[in-house]
């Protein structure tokens, strides 16, 4: 691995150690982690391979992105605080976005400097994955899917927990509430 592929596969796993503890939900939450995938889809994704069973494994690994990423939002804690929103990740959205970077990150170095290219290679020829460009491709697609999937679940979660408001004590709180601007937290766009 390279010093740039470190630094970004440790950035990416700092990000959700950021929201270890509980921060204001602001325009960085997203743009940070959006931008960190950008530069890697853009720096390795040269091409998707579509022979053999190529789209296979990129499908399969984009696949467990997704899942890894949908889950770790909706284990990420958000909650009002003082007409915002914030956020905190969760031990097991932290455990989950750990697991996901470590896996890509353990798998490279597997192949690289742990003996793995060989094994990688025989599996590749077994199950019809045509180059090494189709690896390349399914891991960048599962990071680029695991972050998007995360950011998007936060984001849905955050607008429903903005557009529900405060809770109304009485009927008679009512009408003075009604006149009232609202109270619903909104994500901080500041930032």
């Amino acid at each position: 691995m390279t010093t740039t592929e470190w630094i970004t596969d440790i950035a990416l796993v700092l990000v959700v150690f950021r929201q270890l503890r509980e921060g204001r939900l602001d325009r960085r939450t997203f743009l940070i982690p959006l931008g960190i995938v950008a530069v890697v889809a853009y720096s390795y994704l040269d091409s998707v391979p579509t022979e053999g069973n190529d789209l296979v494994l990129i499908a399969a690994l984009t696949a467990v992105g997704a899942a890894l990423g949908v889950a770790g939002g909706v284990y990420t804690r958000i909650r009002p605080l003082d007409g915002h929103l914030v956020i905190k990740a969760g031990a097991v959205s932290a455990i989950l976005w750990v697991l996901g970077m470590g896996a890509r990150m353990g798998f490279q170095v597997w192949v690289e400097h742990g003996g793995g290219a060989d094994d990688v290679a025989r599996f590749s020829i077994d199950h019809h994955i045509t180059s090494d460009q189709a690896w390349v491709a399914a891991f960048v697609l599962m990071a680029v899917t695991e972050v998007v999937t995360r950011v998007a679940t936060i984001y849905v979660r955050s607008r429903a927990r903005a557009t529900t408001g405060a809770p109304t004590a009485s009927a008679a709180s009512a009408a003075s509430a009604a006149s009232a601007p609202s109270a619903a937290p909104v994500l901080d766009r500041t930032a």
